[in-house]
């Protein structure tokens, strides 16, 4: 167990990427070296093929059009709209169009690229400082994982073996205490940052004298048009799998071919550019996939070591009480989550843990919020931190200068995660109606 753990951590410290260092661990062990060679063409087959997983790359490459079709950029203007006379609005916009993004991708990272290279420029234009502006886009892509559908929970789901509906019907009131806790600190911030907590708005330019009007028309019409096609986008999705008329994977194809029928119908992307958005979203479901992959390997590894349950046995003698287990996991897995990227620790945490959990009667619906609540929040904690460093660079601003906001969010985070982890009923509400 001790040379498993100390080989994997050893070549993700030096740079490894992730699945090489899964697949290494395996290979490196000569004892076991015939039972891999064995079993090498059907673990990282068996790994991938579940149905639930189709769902990945069809999430991915919704975000990707939303993205690059402007649809996203038209629910910032529609959510400006609406509040746009709250004070502080425009960060509220941020938080509100993550969640709306985050419900259709799915993913933390593609919520942050998205949300911070259509909102953060506007956001900095109206007074705030572009370390605070980048701090609270990489925060609120966070909500990209736990407003559903979520990568890491198709994940753990398929792996572990939890309802991957029940698990995105879970989330929804996680999803807005954090958005709750990230607002709050919004609401104290940017009373500090902004003179009279006032933002600056400018009057958007015009095309020119004569045709302003009509042309700021034409765009306010195109706007509401593709806003009202992306507010669709998660009722689809969300409604079809809560009213039973879809799986998470069918929902997922559901949304995918809608998106691409909004964009040709609404000439939001030439033909070329609808190809090459295909591409971008190939590249990212790939290393996800070959990760998956490399995973069963290193499960299969773990389990002929015995590490589960070398680790249930310790876990029985170290913590009496499922609330000093719990600590003891929140902990962990927030080391993991600084270290890790989150869909390899979800992969490699998930199934580790959860047998643990298991045994001191922790439902696993509960455990699986905590563990993907808590891994994500690693990634706004250096020095991995995957969102803050696309954060830097889509907001164009060194991390140095976001160093003095994002502790703000982490705190509320960790407060949220509390809360999460010791009242059962925040992620098990469902049950009660």
């Amino acid at each position: 167990m001790i040379i498993v753990v100390a080989l994997l951590f050893a070549f993700l410290i030096i740079g490894t990427p992730i699945a090489a260092a899964f697949a290494l661990v395996v290979f490196l062990q000569p004892d076991r070296l015939n039972v891999w060679l064995d079993s090498l063409s059907s673990i990282p087959y068996d790994s991938v093929s579940s149905f639930a997983l189709v769902a990945i790359p069809l999430f991915i490459l919704v975000g990707e059009i939303m993205n690059r079709s402007g649809m996203a950029a038209s629910l910032a203007s529609l959510a400006d709209k609406m509040l746009g006379r709250v004070r502080g609005a425009f960060g509220y916009i941020m938080i509100v169009a993550s969640a709306f993004l985050g419900a259709i991708t799915g993913s933390s990272v593609a919520t942050v690229a998205a949300i911070g290279s259509t909102l953060g420029p506007e956001m900095a234009s109206r007074g705030y400082p572009k370390g605070y502006v980048a701090s609270l886009n990489a925060a609120s892509g966070l909500l990209g994982v736990l407003i559903p559908p979520s990568i890491p929970l198709i994940i753990y789901g398929s792996t572990v073996g939890v309802s991957i509906t029940e698990l995105f019907v879970a989330t929804l009131v996680p999803g807005a205490l954090l958005m709750i806790a990230f607002a709050t600190v919004h609401w104290f911030r940017s009373r500090a940052l902004l003179e009279g907590g006032q933002e600056i708005v400018a009057r958007a330019p015009v095309a020119s004298q004569d045709d302003g009007a009509a042309s700021k028309r034409m765009w306010a019409g195109a706007s509401t048009t593709k806003a009202a096609a992306s507010l669709f986008l998660p009722v689809l999705v969300l409604g079809g799998i809560y009213g039973g008329l879809f799986t998470p994977t069918e929902a997922a194809a559901a949304a995918c071919i809608y998106a691409i029928l909004v964009v040709i119908f609404l000439r939001c992307l030439k033909p070329s550019e609808l190809m090459q958005t295909v591409y971008s979203a190939i590249l990212p479901a790939a290393a996800i996939l070959l990760i998956i992959a490399m995973t069963g390997i290193l499960n299969r590894a773990l389990i002929l070591n015995q590490v589960p349950q070398d680790l249930a046995a310790l876990v029985a003698v170290l913590f009496e009480h499922p609330y000093m287990f719990l600590l003891a996991v929140n902990v962990l897995l927030f080391a993991t989550g600084m270290f890790m990227e989150t869909n390899a620790a979800v992969l490699l945490m998930g199934p580790l843990l959860a047998p643990s959990a298991q045994a001191f009667g922790i439902d696993p619906v509960h455990f699986a919020i905590i563990v993907v609540t808590n891994i994500e929040i690693g990634l706004l904690t250096p020095p991995l931190a995957a969102n803050l460093f696309v954060a830097a660079r889509t907001n164009n601003v060194h991390l140095a200068e976001m160093l003095r906001h994002f502790g703000w969010f982490i705190g509320a985070a960790v407060v949220a995660l509390a809360l999460l982890t010791f009242i059962p009923g925040l992620s098990l509400w469902y049950r009660y109606f």
